[in-house]
């Protein structure tokens, strides 16, 4: 297989949602088989595959591009939808039905960069109801965002390798927070509307776990998205920011934290004090967003069965934010790089995500004036934010947190 087209089949696989895509597919429309091909004037290759009625192919297969009608496609650039070929004016006599024994079909182009890519197709041996359904917008939906799946990786490996070049410039650090900010976000941005969509369509308990799994999907790749914006920022666009106001309800910003990881994880008890003056000169957004990565860590990595304790006030002068849970202590050699980027790798190999949530708040808490640290033994993890603040409560008197 040329190199080319291996890199294709290979950028696909890459994408996590596909195999889900194609699972939807199958489960929405009731076809037996669905695939994402590359279709170039001499090849019909199978990139992902989805196959329930042992048509015969895996990824890497290839058809006779010119016995296909995705060659026909590719031609045109139009969809085609046959929801029954013996009825069909235009394919019952088409030699590729006849060939593949289907009675059904669906394709649309994949496109990138402007370019044919490939087709998003197919087909079952039963007649299928495509056209008085939903299915073509689904197609041309799920397509799209494969083609701009395609095209951010693509930017994004342009810019990696500009960023590791020793000609990297000022505008070269632009163009890499541009690509993450714009590229990678916007194209989230029409999955997280196509799982909107999917989510008012009647399907089955099956297709409906999907749905809801690719929801939790779109909201890591989010997350992730922000921390890699929050690492282009802070290392390559001039360093990491703070917005400091006087009357920043910090009390709501990290009780709102609280509530959201509560209700994505009904099954942990946490246990809060948060105990704040009306207003407190800080960047609330930031200091939510340090606690939300400390408590996910908690959630992540603490014993299921403890509670985690999530405490905020002022004591002695000083801004307090700590997160405790229990579980196994972290080995004192990886406490020296908990707060290094990319860290994760060599603390803990099968954990998931980048290993820059702990770095980030490192960065936040620094940007404050003020340090993170961590405490770890056999009987609880305790990670602490601490900033000094000049702050009163309305009535004058200092709020102390209870310890």
């Amino acid at each position: 297989m040329p190199l080319d087209v291996q890199a294709d089949v290979a950028a696909i696989a890459s994408i996590d949602a596909v195999p889900k895509l194609l699972e939807v597919i199958c489960r929405s429309t009731g076809m037996g088989f669905a695939a994402v091909a590359r279709v170039t004037d001499d090849r019909w290759v199978a990139c992902a595959v989805r196959d329930e009625i042992a048509f015969g192919l895996e990824p890497g297969s290839e058809l006779d591009v010119v016995t296909t009608i995705c060659d026909e496609i590719r031609a045109s650039g139009d969809a085609v939808v046959i929801d029954h070929v013996d009825e069909d004016a235009a394919f019952r006599g088409h030699a590729t039905p006849a060939q593949y024994g289907f009675q059904s079909y669906i394709s649309v182009p994949i496109r990138y960069e402007g370019e044919f890519f490939g087709t998003l197709c197919a087909i079952d041996p039963k007649p299928r109801a495509l056209k008085a359904s939903t299915a073509l917008k689904t197609f041309e939906l799920f397509a799209e965002l494969i083609g701009a799946q395609l095209a951010a990786q693509r930017r994004l490996e342009i810019s990696q390798q500009a960023v590791v070049s020793a000609h990297e410039t000022a505008e070269l650090r632009e163009q890499f927070i541009a690509v993450l900010g714009h590229d990678l976000r916007n194209p989230l941005a029409s999955i997280a509307g196509g799982l909107h969509l999917l989510r008012k369509a009647e399907l089955d308990a099956r297709a409906h776990t999907i749905v809801q799994g690719m929801g939790e999907s779109v909201d890591r790749i989010a997350g992730l998205i922000d921390n890699l914006l929050d690492l282009a920022r802070g290392r390559l666009g001039g360093g990491f920011h703070v917005d400091r106001r006087a009357d920043a309800d910090l009390q709501g910003a990290l009780t709102q934290v609280v509530r959201e990881l509560q209700l994505a994880h009904q099954d942990r008890e946490i246990r809060t004090d948060i105990r704040l003056p009306a207003s407190v000169e800080a960047d609330a957004r930031r200091l939510a967003q340090l606690l939300s990565n400390l408590l996910a860590n908690a959630l992540t990595h603490g014993s299921p069965t403890e509670p985690i304790r999530v405490q905020a006030g002022i004591v002695d002068g000083r801004l307090e934010i700590s997160v405790v849970n229990g579980g196994e202590p972290i080995p004192e050699v990886a406490r020296a790089k908990l707060f290094q980027p990319f860290s994760r790798s060599s603390v803990r190999p099968r954990q998931e995500g980048l290993g820059l949530g702990l770095w980030i708040c490192a960065q936040i808490a620094a940007a404050h004036g003020g340090e993170l640290s961590v405490e770890s033994d056999e009987t609880r993890t305790r990670f602490s934010f601490r900033m000094p603040v000049g702050v009163e409560t309305s009535a004058g008197a200092p709020v102390a947190m209870a310890e």
